[in-house]
C-alpha cells in the first residue's frame, strides 16, 4: 500500500477532503501537524507533530520517520505548509517543485521580481521596512497603490491607498497586524516588511490548475462577479466555467503557464489570481497549492472524483490527463463578515438551503467565537455552494440564499 505524508496545519479546512480522497484510493496516510493528534496513541505511526515554523526540527522528524517507513509523496495542503513539504521532498529525493520556486510563491516581492524578469506584465513594486519613516516613503510611491504583507494569504493585510494620507494610515495598520505575536512568528523576518505595488484596475479571475511535467493542465477558470476595488479586497463569489471570451481565456491560461515557468514551478497543484484590462493581463499572485478554504468542493471530475483525489493521484505518479471538470456550472460565496465581534447566531440557514441550485451552506466559525473583518481577518465566516445549468443561474442562487441569512454579531 502506498503511503503519503499530508502536512495539515490545524487551521486548515482541507483535512476531511484529503482524508476521504486517500481512503477512496486505499492510500495509507500519515498526518503531520502542529499538535499531537488525539488518536496518535491508538494508531501509532500515522501521525507526526512538529512546529511548522521551525523547519529544521520538523525536517529531522520527517526524515527520521521516512527512514523507518517509506513515504511515496509529501503534500503541503495549505499556504503555510508548502515550503516544508518541498524541503522534506528534496531531502528524501521525492518528486517536487524546486525549493527556491516554492519559496518565491511565499514571498510576494520575490515573486513579483521573478515575474518581471520573465517578461510578464507586472506592477511597479517597492519593499519597505516597517520601521521606515512613513512621510518619506509615502513620497516614493505612485498612487493609487496597494500595500500588503509579503507572506499572508486570503487578502489578509491587503489595503488600497489613493493618496499619502491613506498610505500612512494603511502602512500603520499593516505594521500593527504584523506585530501580532502569532503573525510575527509565522512571518519571521518577513513580518518586518511591507510590499507596495501599483494598483491594477480591471476584472479579476482565479485559475485552478495542475502542472504535469511543466505543462499546465487547466482544471477551472473562475469569474469573480463582485468588483474588487478596495480599500480592502474581500473575496466573495466565484463561478465556473468562466463567461469570458474564449480567446481571452486562452490568453489567461498562457500567461499563467509563462508565470509558472518564470517562478520555476513544474509539478503539482497551482492556484493563480489574475487581473486584466485594456493594457494586458497581470498575474497578481501564483501559489504552489490548490484553492484555499472549502472552495475545492466546487470541483468535480470524471465519475465525481474530488480535486483532492486528483492531487493525490498525481502525487502517486498516476496519469491524470484524461480527467476533466464536470459539465454543470458551479459557484461559491465566501460569506462576508459584516462586522467584528462575537458570532452569536446565523438565522435563515434552512430557508437558504432550499433555494433552487443551492447544494450546501457551511458556517465555519463556531458560535460564541470572535470574528474579525479585513484586513485582520484570517478565517472565512462560512461558504454557500451552488450548482446548476449556467454560471448566471448559480450566481443568482447564491445571492438569493445569502439574502435569506441574518448574521448576528455582538
Amino acid at each position: 500500500m502506498d503511503r503519503i505524508l499530508l502536512i495539515l496545519p490545524t487551521t486548515t479546512y482541507r483535512a476531511r477532503a484529503f482524508m476521504e480522497a486517500a481512503s477512496s484510493l486505499n492510500i495509507e496516510v500519515v498526518v503531520g501537524s502542529e499538535k499531537r493528534q488525539a488518536l496518535a496513541g491508538l494508531v501509532p505511526g500515522t501521525t507526526l507533530d512538529f512546529d511548522l515554523h521551525k523547519s529544521e526540527s520538523a525536517l529531522k522528524k520527517i526524515v527520521k520517520f521516512a527512514r523507518e517507513k517509506s513515504i511515496k509523496a509529501i503534500i503541503g495542503v495549505d499556504e503555510e505548509s508548502v515550503v516544508l513539504a518541498a524541503t522534506a521532498s528534496e531531502a528524501l529525493a521525492l518528486p517536487c517543485n524546486p525549493l527556491p520556486a516554492v519559496r518565491a510563491t511565499r514571498d510576494k516581492y520575490e515573486m513579483r521580481q521573478r515575474l518581471a524578469e520573465g517578461g510578464l506584465s507586472s506592477p511597479e513594486a517597492w519593499l519597505f521596512s516597517t520601521d521606515q519613516n512613513l512621510k518619506e516613503i509615502s513620497k516614493k510611491v505612485s498612487y493609487p497603490c496597494v500595500l500588503k504583507p509579503t507572506f499572508l494569504s486570503a487578502s489578509r493585510g491587503v489595503i488600497r491607498a489613493n493618496d499619502k494620507r491613506e498610505f500612512v494610515q494603511a502602512f500603520s495598520e499593516i505594521a500593527d497586524l504584523l506585530s501580532d505575536r502569532k503573525t510575527a512568528r509565522q512571518g519571521g523576518e518577513s513580518a518586518k516588511q511591507i510590499l507596495v505595488e501599483d494598483y491594477i484596475p480591471g476584472n479579476e479571475v482565479a485559475l485552478e490548475g495542475i502542472l504535469l511535467d511543466g505543462k499546465l493542465k487547466l482544471l477551472a477558470l473562475f469569474d469573480k462577479p463582485d468588483p474588487l476595488q478596495g480599500p480592502y479586497f474581500q473575496e466573495t463569489i466565484y463561478t465556473t466555467p468562466s463567461q469570458l471570451p474564449s480567446k481571452l481565456q486562452e490568453e489567461i491560461v498562457n500567461i499563467t503557464q509563462k508565470a509558472a515557468n518564470a517562478i520555476g514551478l513544474h509539478t503539482g497543484p497551482l492556484h493563480a489570481e489574475l487581473r486584466f484590462n485594456d493594457f494586458g493581463i497581470y498575474v497578481i499572485e501564483i501559489a504552489a497549492r490548490s484553492i484555499g478554504g472549502c472552495c475545492s468542493r466546487l470541483l468535480r471530475f470524471n465519475n465525481g472524483i474530488s480535486l483532492e483525489e486528483l492531487i493525490l493521484r498525481h502525487a502517486l505518479g498516476q496519469d491524470i490527463r484524461r480527467f476533466e471538470r464536470e459539465e454543470l456550472a458551479a459557484g461559491v460565496m465566501m460569506i462576508p463578515t459584516p462586522q467584528a465581534g462575537i458570532l452569536k447566531e446565523v438565522n435563515g440557514i434552512d430557508a437558504a438551503r432550499v433555494v433552487a441550485g443551492v447544494e450546501d451552506i457551511i458556517i465555519s466559525i463556531p458560535f460564541g467565537q470572535k470574528v474579525e473583518v479585513l484586513p485582520r481577518s484570517s478565517r472565512y465566516l462560512g461558504f454557500i455552494f451552488a450548482r446548476g445549468k449556467s454560471p448566471e443561474f448559480v450566481e443568482e442562487a447564491i445571492r438569493a440564499a445569502y439574502a435569506k441569512l441574518k448574521i448576528v454579531i455582538e
